[in-house]
């Protein structure tokens, strides 16, 4: 128990920071792989190059994730266990009686801090922010000799991470995405005055009409020296700027959350996804003549989930239409940046999104910032993911975590669930699988969160025996792709939208493989079973075994994919009763549970791939979401289609346009209205016949006088191929030092084969490198092919190299460069 409260009281010491002044500490630091033989390794003095100075440390900046590549290395399992960070602060707080903090706004898994030789804060959980007061160590340290001889003046930090396995801990490990370690999000060194704002609890409300607002500011004190009294003054700010409403009063010292004030505001300016206003609330903490400034942004807004109806926001029906995300990027994993975050969520935004789930874990505050401001309604929740239960330590990280998620993020106004947890029926860490204990524990959590912030609803998915117990209700539902067929998706969803109060559907979708397309996407369909459900079931992510399911027996290209979605967008416009739904995920992401899957160790159902780049589905999102005029030929990553001549092909136009007209090789199709009912393209599809060898494709459309266009380019092949018989690489581009490299299958007639789908391996020596482990179709050294081809970029490095290309049954082939 004392570990949990100290736990607590490490955690929930974040939020007034920002207010205060802080440095991001992003350089001048060292990370260690591995564990240290004790922390003198890290202080002791020693010149580079004597055997002392092992082990060697390397140079990083932060954030930083031990899995910045291994999480999608090929030939590996990914690294989990402990690693080591150091620097050396200066350290000047400008309070007289403040205090130094380093803020953490998540480390995983485990941390330990040390200044010098003197561990000062330890903390359990990978993904809630939690601060480590350094204060005393720091001046501790000062008075020591080493201070000035050995650093300079400088204060030497040490942090110790840790990711290794552990069944007492959430998420489980059997979970689909990596439990990384490192300093993967950012880490401040801020200085507090003597007192300041721990918390302060912000709570916007407006009557249905929208006519009043409601406004409670509550607050937590940090004042560790205990001062006496202190003078708490709230401004209000409308997002213009202009001060609305303001309070002052002077106080006694107080413990824990005090309510401290409560106003109106008449016909306050709503947040909602189209015009997300904000407010700030400004609170001031003054004591012994130094000032603490706390600032927050909140929106007024109303929300309803309908019994056995859709969902409301501010007294009208929202279709929630939604997507996932993972915080995981190519090249750095979970460290991503802030301007790396801001790119994703926009790009989420542009494609219509108004809803998301934040899948499985309590994410970056920089994200949550983003929702607020971009007009995206949040599922949040906490990572108690597969494995079952565990014991009380397990239990406890659960109710930390989940306090922590609900007062930190208890002020944005884009929040309106809180998750409890994610497919809790998948058993495996522990020999017991209890679901009446499983049962009783989510009571707790969902009592727990109800009791922290009784204005959010809870939710769980997939765990249909717990379904009664949480607000919102989200059942397996993948037509399409893991069970049935994706023409079942409605009927499935009135089933399963019939058996409980509130019903909201995340999670649909379906693998592709990023440039792999097919003339016969929906072949896979025919060899499906129907009738019997689209839930997902134990054992339905394995590419072996089992019925016959478009998971396991489709082609995974683009094609199908564009098909289910369509299909899903065009149904969701009628389903008058449905609340919302989200696509599952937004990104592709890396994951240790998928190394078959044709790019090693990636769930591959994003609408974007892992660095960002779209892929045709993100178009199809953008034609059914979207209001700023867009048009999209299909297939801007297909180079060449195949077929026999003067057969007819279908080209699909993806827009938002009332009317588009298609040229081909300069000659017009003609002209087609857009019916969302019409499937596929919503009527926007043109049979063609292609010429041999090149074709270019025009589509225009207007909107507000204002003329859209795109156009492609594609091959068009009518020859035959036979099986796979050799392979040629080739140079396709160099620019600025990276050269790009091609592999083609042809088969003994020299015929490429555009169905080809062999696994193939990308090697290289000299003076080069292969830009691999990125976790995409052009950025893995093992890669399955698509479409017959595969590629990958090289940096030079100014030298000569020598590339080359396996797969097992065909010779291998060499390139220089």
């Amino acid at each position: 128990m004392r570990k949990l409260i100290l736990t607590l009281f490490c955690t929930i010491l974040f939020s007034h920071l920002r207010a205060q002044q802080t440095q991001r500490l992003t350089q001048n630091w060292e990370y260690l792989k591995g564990d240290l033989g004790g922390i003198y390794e890290a202080i002791r003095p020693v010149k580079a190059g004597n055997p002392e100075s092992v082990p060697l440390w390397e140079n990083v900046n932060l954030p930083h994730c031990f899995n910045a590549t291994d999480a999608v290395d090929p030939d590996l399992n990914y690294y989990q266990g402990p690693g080591w960070y150091r620097s050396q602060l200066t350290v000047s707080n400008p309070y007289q009686n403040g205090r130094t903090l380093l803020h953490f706004e998540g480390s995983g898994q485990k941390t330990q801090v040390y200044i010098y030789d003197v561990k000062v804060a330890e903390h359990v959980g990978g993904y809630d922010e939690w601060t480590a007061d350094i204060t005393a160590a720091v001046e501790a340290f000062r008075k020591n000799p080493l201070f000035q001889k050995q650093f300079k003046g400088k204060i030497p930090v040490e942090i110790r991470c840790d990711n290794s396995r552990d069944l007492e801990m959430i998420p489980s490990d059997l979970s689909d995405f990596n439990i990384y370690g490192g300093l993967y999000r950012y880490l401040n060194l801020v200085y507090a005055p003597q007192v300041s704002a721990e918390k302060v609890f912000a709570h916007a409300s407006v009557d249905v009409k929208g006519a009043l607002g409601q406004l409670k500011i509550g607050t937590r004190l940090w004042n560790p020296d205990g001062v006496d009294t202190v003078l708490v003054k709230v401004e209000v700010k409308d997002p213009q700027g202009k001060l609305v409403s303001s309070w002052k009063k002077e106080l006694k010292a107080f413990y824990g959350t005090k309510d401290l004030w409560e106003t109106t505001i008449k016909n306050p300016k709503l947040w909602s996804t189209e015009n997300p206003n904000l407010y700030t609330v400004e609170t001031s903490i003054l004591a012994n003549g130094e000032t603490a400034v706390h600032k927050e942004k909140v929106g007024f807004r109303n929300f309803e989930f309908v019994k056995k109806g859709p969902f409301m926001l501010n007294g009208k029906r929202l279709l929630l239409r939604g997507t996932h995300r993972h915080e995981d990027h190519a090249g750095v994993a979970a460290a991503m940046t802030e301007e790396q975050i801001r790119e994703e969520m926009v790009l989420m935004k542009n494609m219509g999104v108004n809803f998301i789930r934040l899948g499985h874990y309590q994410q970056s505050r920089i994200v949550l910032e983003l929702c607020d401001s971009l007009g995206i309604l949040v599922w949040e929740e906490i990572p108690w993911c597969r494995g079952g239960l565990g014991g009380e330590s397990y239990k406890n990280q659960a109710r930390t975590m989940l306090t922590n998620m609900v007062e930190q993020h208890f002020n944005h106004p884009s929040i309106i669930i809180w998750g409890m947890g994610n497919e809790n029926d998948w058993p495996g860490d522990f020999s017991e699988f209890d679901q009446h204990k499983i049962r009783e524990f989510m009571k707790e959590l969902n009592d727990l969160s109800h009791r922290l912030d009784p204005s959010r609803k809870t939710a769980i998915r997939r765990c249909d025996f717990c379904k009664d117990i949480v607000d919102v209700y989200s059942p397996s539902i993948w037509a399409g792709w893991y069970r049935g067929i994706y023409t079942e998706y409605k009927e499935v969803s009135k089933t399963e939208f019939d058996k409980v109060d509130h019903f909201l559907h995340v999670e649909w979708g379906g693998d592709s493989h990023a440039g792999r397309h097919s003339e016969n996407p929906d072949n896979a369909l025919s060899q499906v079973k129907t009738g019997k459900g689209a839930d997902e079931r134990a054992g339905d992510a394995s590419l072996f075994g089992g019925s016959a399911r478009v998971s396991k027996d489709g082609d995974w290209s683009e094609s199908y994919i564009v098909n289910l979605i369509d299909w899903h967008l065009k149904e969701q416009e009628t389903m008058p009763w449905l609340t919302g739904a989200a696509y599952w995920p937004f990104k592709d992401f890396s994951t240790p549970v998928r190394p078959d899957n044709p790019v090693p160790y990636m769930n591959q159902k994003g609408v974007i791939e892992r660095d960002f780049t779209k892929k045709e589905a993100y178009y199809v999102f953008q034609s059914y979401w979207t209001s700023e005029p867009m048009v999209h030929i299909y297939g801007h990553s297909w180079p060449v289609r195949w077929g026999n001549a003067d057969e007819q092909k279908m080209i699909k136009v993806y827009a938002n346009l009332d009317e588009v007209e298609l040229f081909l090789n300069g000659k017009s199709l003609g002209r087609k209205k857009r019916d969302s009912q019409d499937f596929p393209a919503a009527g926007l599809r043109w049979m063609v016949s292609f010429n041999e060898g090149k074709n270019t494709i025009k589509a225009v459309g207007k909107k507000d006088g204002k003329v859209i266009t795109d156009e492609i380019t594609q091959e068009y092949q009518t020859a035959k191929w036979d099986k796979p018989a050799k392979m040629i690489l080739e140079k396709v581009s160099e620019k600025e030092g990276i050269a790009v490299i091609r592999v083609k299958i042809l088969d003994k007639n020299n015929v490429l084969c555009l169905d080809a789908q062999n696994y193939i391996s990308f090697g290289l020596t000299g003076d080069g490198k292969l830009i691999d482990d990125q976790g995409t179709a052009r950025g893995s050294r093992r890669v399955q092919l698509g479409n017959g081809r595969a590629e990958i970029s090289i940096k030079l490095n100014n030298g000569k190299s020598v590339a080359s290309v396996k797969a097992d049954g065909l010779p291998s082939t060499f390139i220089e460069l």
